[in-house]
Protein backbone atom coordinates (compact mmCIF):
# COMPACT_ATOMS: atom_id res chain seq x y z
CA UNK A 1 0.00 0.00 0.00
CA UNK A 2 1.42 3.35 -1.02
CA UNK A 3 1.80 6.06 1.53
CA UNK A 4 0.08 9.35 0.79
CA UNK A 5 2.24 12.42 0.65
CA UNK A 6 1.16 15.72 2.08
CA UNK A 7 0.06 18.27 -0.48
CA UNK A 8 1.92 21.11 1.18
CA UNK A 9 4.62 19.63 3.48
CA UNK A 10 6.32 21.86 6.01
CA UNK A 11 9.84 22.73 4.83
CA UNK A 12 10.88 24.30 8.13
CA UNK A 13 11.76 27.93 8.74
CA UNK A 14 13.42 29.76 5.86
CA UNK A 15 12.13 33.33 6.15
CA UNK A 16 9.19 35.28 7.52
CA UNK A 17 8.03 36.08 3.99
CA UNK A 18 7.79 32.39 3.16
CA UNK A 19 5.91 31.71 6.39
CA UNK A 20 3.46 34.51 5.61
CA UNK A 21 2.90 33.26 2.06
CA UNK A 22 2.39 29.70 3.32
CA UNK A 23 -0.19 30.83 5.88
CA UNK A 24 -1.94 33.02 3.30
CA UNK A 25 -2.27 30.15 0.81
CA UNK A 26 -3.49 27.81 3.57
CA UNK A 27 -6.13 30.29 4.72
CA UNK A 28 -7.31 31.18 1.21
CA UNK A 29 -7.65 27.54 0.15
CA UNK A 30 -9.84 26.99 3.21
CA UNK A 31 -12.24 29.72 2.01
CA UNK A 32 -15.15 28.42 -0.01
CA UNK A 33 -17.09 30.92 -2.17
CA UNK A 34 -20.74 31.43 -1.27
CA UNK A 35 -22.73 32.58 -4.31
CA UNK A 36 -25.87 33.44 -2.33
CA UNK A 37 -24.14 35.78 0.10
CA UNK A 38 -22.22 37.29 -2.84
CA UNK A 39 -25.46 38.16 -4.65
CA UNK A 40 -27.10 39.40 -1.45
CA UNK A 41 -24.16 41.70 -0.65
CA UNK A 42 -24.19 43.03 -4.23
CA UNK A 43 -27.87 43.94 -3.83
CA UNK A 44 -27.33 45.59 -0.43
CA UNK A 45 -24.29 47.64 -1.41
CA UNK A 46 -25.23 48.43 -5.00
CA UNK A 47 -23.42 47.90 -8.28
CA UNK A 48 -21.39 51.12 -8.07
CA UNK A 49 -19.93 50.34 -4.64
CA UNK A 50 -19.61 46.61 -5.27
CA UNK A 51 -17.46 47.08 -8.38
CA UNK A 52 -15.43 50.15 -7.42
CA UNK A 53 -13.45 52.30 -9.82
CA UNK A 54 -10.64 54.73 -9.09
CA UNK A 55 -13.21 57.44 -8.28
CA UNK A 56 -15.29 55.36 -5.86
CA UNK A 57 -15.05 55.79 -2.10
CA UNK A 58 -15.40 52.34 -0.59
CA UNK A 59 -14.85 53.20 3.07
CA UNK A 60 -17.68 51.85 5.21
CA UNK A 61 -19.48 50.12 2.34
CA UNK A 62 -18.94 46.54 3.54
CA UNK A 63 -21.41 45.11 6.01
CA UNK A 64 -20.27 41.72 7.32
CA UNK A 65 -22.96 39.33 8.46
CA UNK A 66 -23.01 37.95 11.96
CA UNK A 67 -22.44 34.46 10.54
CA UNK A 68 -19.31 35.68 8.73
CA UNK A 69 -18.02 37.35 11.89
CA UNK A 70 -18.69 34.16 13.86
CA UNK A 71 -16.83 32.14 11.21
CA UNK A 72 -13.87 34.53 11.46
CA UNK A 73 -13.84 34.25 15.26
CA UNK A 74 -13.87 30.44 15.06
CA UNK A 75 -11.03 30.52 12.53
CA UNK A 76 -8.91 32.75 14.77
CA UNK A 77 -9.58 30.45 17.74
CA UNK A 78 -8.48 27.51 15.60
CA UNK A 79 -5.26 29.32 14.66
CA UNK A 80 -4.52 30.00 18.33
CA UNK A 81 -5.19 26.36 19.19
CA UNK A 82 -2.84 25.15 16.42
CA UNK A 83 -0.18 27.62 17.53
CA UNK A 84 -0.35 26.30 21.11
CA UNK A 85 0.45 22.80 19.89
CA UNK A 86 3.83 23.94 18.60
CA UNK A 87 4.71 25.85 21.77
CA UNK A 88 7.16 24.10 24.04
CA UNK A 89 7.44 25.49 27.54
CA UNK A 90 11.05 25.82 28.70
CA UNK A 91 11.92 24.21 32.01
CA UNK A 92 12.94 26.53 34.83
CA UNK A 93 16.60 26.19 35.82
CA UNK A 94 16.98 26.92 39.56
CA UNK A 95 20.79 26.98 39.30
CA UNK A 96 20.87 29.76 36.70
CA UNK A 97 21.82 33.22 37.98
CA UNK A 98 18.88 35.56 38.48
CA UNK A 99 19.67 38.84 36.75
CA UNK A 100 16.16 39.88 35.73
CA UNK A 101 13.12 41.56 37.22
CA UNK A 102 10.36 40.00 35.07
CA UNK A 103 9.91 37.59 32.15
CA UNK A 104 10.33 40.24 29.47
CA UNK A 105 13.55 41.42 31.09
CA UNK A 106 14.76 37.81 31.33
CA UNK A 107 14.33 37.32 27.58
CA UNK A 108 16.05 40.64 26.88
CA UNK A 109 18.99 39.69 29.12
CA UNK A 110 19.31 36.34 27.34
CA UNK A 111 19.53 38.13 24.00
CA UNK A 112 22.13 40.53 25.35
CA UNK A 113 24.14 37.64 26.75
CA UNK A 114 23.97 35.82 23.46
CA UNK A 115 25.35 38.73 21.43
CA UNK A 116 27.54 40.62 23.91
CA UNK A 117 28.45 37.98 26.50
CA UNK A 118 31.95 37.46 25.20
CA UNK A 119 32.72 41.16 25.57
CA UNK A 120 31.31 41.56 29.08
CA UNK A 121 32.80 38.49 30.79
CA UNK A 122 35.73 40.43 32.30
CA UNK A 123 33.49 43.21 33.61
CA UNK A 124 31.09 40.73 35.24
CA UNK A 125 33.95 38.84 36.90
CA UNK A 126 35.44 42.07 38.24
CA UNK A 127 32.07 43.15 39.64
CA UNK A 128 31.59 39.80 41.37
CA UNK A 129 35.08 39.93 42.92
CA UNK A 130 34.69 43.58 43.88
CA UNK A 131 37.77 44.72 41.97
CA UNK A 132 35.96 46.75 39.33
CA UNK A 133 37.22 50.24 38.65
Amino acid sequence: MKRKRKKNPDQGFSSYEDMTLRQHTRLTTALKPDAESYKKMRQIVGEEQFYPTANTLIHGSHYPTSAAMEKLAEDVKGQVKRREQFHRRRMFDPDAPIDYINDKNMRFNKKLEKFYGQYTEDIKEDLERGTAI
